[in-house]
């Protein structure tokens, strides 16, 4: 698998992720990191249709991809994903993210992804966060209490675990959360938790 991880948004590098699907285009946009229990409807379309319309500008073909379609069906969601060569994992809140994988079963299938080179995983904020082997620092940010599915309700604190340490994005970046990110690089090294910053327009590219 290949990664394109951004702090937000697209990031500055985005012809480099069209580079990266090179193959299939299509790509899934699975926007659950923005299921909060309080959730605005109104302003999370506005987001995904943004997110989507950014996609679409830079010659991607866009396929939603809502995870709690596929609760307790990984089956499906394995075959779902064969059609798309890759998925754009939104940002909001990394431990809502890590239930909604956790309950598709995209974290079993993400393992499986990994042996591909065919296959792009990209995405913002809590999109790369959860790709880090422990969540416990994202607390700061993120609440680790909103548990809006009824079919889990415990918080996951092991993240994908694909990266060594844990990605802190919007860092001293114009967010709103970077003041917090600040806590967050804190909390890391009085932890000894192996970090590392982006700002926003940062990408990191894995190949």
């Amino acid at each position: 698998m290949k990664f394109y991880l951004s702090s937000f948004r697209l990031g500055n590098k985005s012809v480099e992720l069209v580079r990266l699907m090179s193959g299939n285009k299509k790509i899934a946009y699975i926007p659950n990191a923005g299921d909060f229990s309080n959730l605005d409807c109104v302003k999370k379309s506005k987001w995904e249709k943004f997110d989507i319309k950014s996609l679409e500008e830079i010659g991607l073909v866009v396929g939603y991809l809502d995870l709690k379609d596929f609760f307790g069906k990984v089956g499906e969601l394995r075959k779902k994903l064969n059609d798309f060569g890759g998925v754009f994992v939104r940002g909001g809140n990394t431990f809502i993210l890590r239930q909604a994988m956790k309950l598709s079963g995209f974290d079993t299938i993400f393992k499986e992804l990994l042996k591909r080179n065919d296959f792009v995983y990209a995405g913002y904020s809590a999109g790369i966060c959860v790709l880090a082997p422990d969540l416990k620092a994202l607390q700061i940010v993120d609440s680790a209490e909103d548990k809006p599915y009824k079919g889990l309700q415990k918080t996951i604190w092991n993240g994908l675990g694909f990266l060594d340490c844990i990605l802190l994005p919007h860092y001293k970046s114009n967010h709103h959360e970077s003041a917090d990110i600040d806590k967050e690089v804190e909390y890391c090294n009085k932890n000894n938790i192996p970090f590392k910053t982006l700002r926003d327009g940062e990408v990191i590219i894995i190949k």
